[in-house]
């Protein structure tokens, strides 16, 4: 299980790319994070809520990580990346340029969670959703995971891409409604639904499995397909994807209420047969 909030975390002397951070509020948060003269972080264009007057602010092409060699090029190919993920082409970097200690807090965009995760800890590299990352230490790397497996891209939730975090610092990723973490053993299978697949490391496995018989794909509301994932390494499971958020939203703007048969591949004919009309 993930800490409750408030988590506040102190860096230990003699460890590199540790910084303090804590992560305040309920369903709505926000992590504010503490920065030494010269240090760096980065976040999505558009998270920051406040910073201290002494941390500059410079917006890069790509991550700023320098990951895809230097010059223009590595950091045209580092944009692309992240512009196939449906992110922004830039992000921004924000230094202490003062004396003793400042601060700068970012805000996840939706209700939810945000959840520290340090990558040297997860062996380097965490796939997540797209649009999970939020902010993270400068040196992180932003880049594409892509998806081998054809039904799964077609049918697992998150397409043929999911964003990849490499680096060996403290990453801020967010994450929908509650979050769980699993820690799987090697071969245990954890089956969940596409739209609540969050992040998980690199060692797990990700493919698609039948939800049951052809009358639970067809009224039981969850689709045709679970995710299936497979161990050793952890996984981060949301209760609310902002897509299904959205849906009913939508769906009572519209006039519509909140659909039942979610996930149902008949739609609308899945509602009428079930009464919800």
């Amino acid at each position: 299980m993930l800490p409750s909030v408030p988590v506040t975390h102190h860096r230990q002397s003699g460890i590199a790319d540790d910084i303090d951070f804590e992560i305040k509020g309920q369903e709505l948060q926000f992590v504010e994070i503490e920065l030494d003269p010269g240090e760096s972080a980065i976040a999505e264009a558009g998270a920051m809520v406040w910073k201290d007057a002494s941390v500059g602010m410079t917006t890069v092409f790509g991550d700023g990580s320098g990951a895809q060699g230097g010059g223009f090029m590595g950091a045209l190919l580092g944009a692309g990346k992240r512009l196939i993920t449906g992110e922004s082409l830039f992000t921004t970097v924000f230094t202490h340029n003062g004396r003793d200690k400042a601060r700068v807090a970012f805000s996840a965009p939706v209700p939810g969670a945000i959840v520290p995760i340090k990558l040297s800890d997860v062996g380097g590299r965490l796939i997540c959703q797209k649009d999970a990352f939020l902010c993270a230490a400068k040196g992180v790397s932003l880049g594409i995971a892509f998806q081998k497996r054809v039904m799964t891209g077609l049918f697992g939730g998150e397409g043929f891409i999911m964003q990849k975090l490499e680096g060996d610092g403290w990453v801020f990723v967010q994450f929908g409604g509650m979050v769980i973490e699993r820690e799987l053993k090697a071969g245990e299978e954890l089956h969940v639904d596409t739209g609540c697949v969050a992040a998980f490391t690199d060692t797990v496995d990700f493919d698609l499995i039948q939800a049951g018989g052809v009358k639970s794909m067809l009224f039981g509301g969850e689709g045709v397909f679970f995710a299936r994932l497979t161990g050793p390494g952890k996984v981060w499971v949301q209760s609310l994807p902002f897509a299904r958020l959205a849906g009913r939203i939508g769906a009572a703007i519209g006039g519509g209420g909140p659909s039942r048969g979610e996930g149902s591949v008949l739609g609308g004919l899945g509602d009428l047969i079930g009464g919800n009309n």
